[in-house]
């Protein structure tokens, strides 16, 4: 590290008082890996910048930048989103000291790199006067104590989708609420079919589950962290899909995955609680069901309410060790906000942008035609409109989805209660934090 880096454990507890509780560790200034410190580009110069993204279609926008900035070259490397497989070689090549210049991070797992004094600190750059460019609350996910760390791309709004076809023959109404969608629920699994699957490994939904229900995972009291797996908004998601679960009005199968997308096809799963970014999922995996499916707001916990919650969201986050980090910033930025740019990363599917301006809502309606000629973004951006914005992520997240996915699968097969997978992931979560030398301790 360069003498202007503050030792991680330092910002680990400053930065939580600052931050109203969130303190992660990070680098200062990014110096590159051989101590030599970031670069100014002299005028005329040209460079290359690294990107590694698995972002579909990333590549026409990165192009584009590549034809109106000859002197500032960026190559993509794609890499693989299977499995946390991109993050477990971006921490690899963090702690190898030849990371890229900038990488596609989703917001639950920037503050896993910060603990590796794995992010740049864009705040020095001037970053700030880009807030105003991206929706609050996502800017927020990458700001920690005074520092920025990444740049917001695109989010993942919850809705509802489901076979408006099945519903209408079957007499079933589009679930308001979370009684009418078990009542949904009992009334397809009447006719054969199963309204939903509980993906026993899929943590990063039932995240958006909790986060709907008002639950808070993460808090700090002053250097502290607290963890808050089984307060009691996420005991009453629990309960409510283990209800389901055991009367068998939903599936167990995992989603997203060939027996599901299968399913699918066939209306033996007619609907199913996803994101924003979904619409190209069932296209590309259900092409036979075109016509027929709609998008409905996220059932509510009492009627009349607009709570709702993300699943995904990304961003592009500049290194530590990024040899020009003006640069990289300077490209983050236009990646996310240029209208152009978006345009290209709307047809690519990337999600739904995090930038304020430089898009119309119907511009997302790419798969209009799929969805029964339905403007359907509208929901999702009503959703994103009333998305909690208390809700933190903190450090570990993707072992936390892994210790929530073992545990929903070992109660699935032993018969143990749901409530049982939260006071065991709890229980691990603090440990798992104890380990990486950070203050924590249960919420209460």
């Amino acid at each position: 590290m360069t003498s202007n880096h503050v030792p991680r454990r330092t910002v680990l507890g400053g930065a939580a008082a600052v931050a109203a509780g969130l303190a992660l560790a990070g680098c200062g200034d990014g110096g590159d890996a051989d101590g030599k410190g970031p670069r100014e580009r002299k005028k005329g110069q040209r460079i290359r910048l690294t990107f590694w993204s698995w972002v579909p279609g990333i590549d026409k926008p990165v192009a584009l930048w590549n034809r109106k900035n000859p002197e500032v070259q960026v190559t993509v490397e794609k890499v693989s989103a299977v499995n946390g497989e991109q993050y477990a070689k971006m921490h690899a090549a963090v702690k190898a000291g030849n990371p890229p210049d900038l990488g596609q991070i989703e917001f639950p797992v920037v503050p896993g790199f910060l603990l590796d004094n794995g992010l740049l600190d864009l705040a020095p750059l001037g970053a700030s006067r880009y807030q105003d460019k991206f929706i609050g609350w996502q800017w927020q996910q990458s700001v920690f104590g005074k520092g920025i760390y990444a740049i917001p791309q695109a989010s993942g709004p919850m809705g509802l989708f489901l076979r408006q076809d099945l519903f209408d023959r079957w007499g079933v109404r589009t679930p308001r609420t979370w009684d009418e969608y078990e009542a949904a629920a009992k009334a397809i699994r009447k006719r054969g079919a199963w309204i939903e699957t509980f993906a026993p490994t899929n943590g990063n939904r039932f995240a958006g589950l909790a986060w709907q229900a008002g639950a808070a995972w993460y808090t700090t009291h002053g250097d502290t962290w607290r963890v808050h797996l089984d307060d009691e908004p996420t005991r009453r998601v629990a309960d409510y899909w283990e209800s389901l679960v055991r009367r068998g009005l939903v599936k167990t199968i995992p989603d997203r995955q060939n027996a599901w997308y299968k399913d699918l096809q066939t209306g033996a799963i007619p609907s199913w609680v996803g994101a924003s970014w979904g619409d190209a999922l069932l296209v590309g995996n259900a092409p036979g069901t075109k016509g027929k499916w709609r998008a409905a707001p996220l059932p509510q916990w009492k009627a009349g309410e607009q709570a709702f919650a993300n699943w995904g969201g990304s961003t592009t986050a500049v290194f530590a060790g990024a040899h020009y980090p003006k640069d990289a910033l300077d490209f983050a930025v236009w990646l996310n906000t240029d209208p152009e740019s978006i345009a290209l990363l709307i047809d690519g599917g990337y999600g739904f942008p995090s930038a304020r301006t430089g898009y119309r809502t119907t511009d997302l309606d790419a798969d209009k035609d799929f969805f029964g000629g339905q403007a359907y973004s509208k929901v999702f951006a009503d959703a994103g409109a009333h998305v909690d914005t208390g809700w933190r992520w903190g450090p570990g997240v993707d072992t936390l989805y892994q210790r929530l996915g073992d545990a929903f699968t070992d109660a699935l097969a032993d018969g143990s209660s749901f409530r049982s997978v939260l006071t065991k992931v709890q229980r691990q979560t603090v440990a798992d934090l104890k380990d990486k030398g950070l203050k924590v301790e249960s919420g209460g």
